[in-house]
């Protein structure tokens, strides 16, 4: 039984392309799969993930649940609890956590947008 040469078939497309073509063509592909995960991450939350950020970005489990609980009362969640805490924090030039120990306590509510 002879196996056909399927490479050789398929690649023949790329077989004139130069190395930065391929390497350009290899980054349009990556950008095509990419994209559709990309905008579902903009579109799709919840507040574990968001409370996932949060511990990430150095907040107790309680704190980050407080804060989750608090952005999405307001309905923000969807621009994301970290992205929120980050901007107040720039805002008001205060440190990141120090941002989110404010928004806690109900001081730095008027530097969200």
């Amino acid at each position: 039984m002879e196996q056909s040469d399927t490479y050789r078939e398929s690649r023949g497309h790329l077989a004139e392309l130069s190395d930065e073509e391929l390497k350009d063509y290899f980054w349009e592909l990556i950008g095509d799969i990419i994209e559709p995960i990309v905008q579902e991450a903009r579109t799709h939350t919840s507040p574990s993930i968001e409370r996932s950020v949060l511990l990430r970005m150095g907040f107790s489990s309680v704190e980050a649940k407080a804060l989750v609980t608090m952005i999405a009362e307001r309905g923000l969640l969807g621009h994301g609890a970290g992205n929120l805490v980050l901007r107040v924090a720039k805002k008001s030039g205060l440190d990141i956590r120090n941002a989110g120990l404010a928004l806690i306590d109900g001081t730095q509510w008027d530097n969200v947008k």
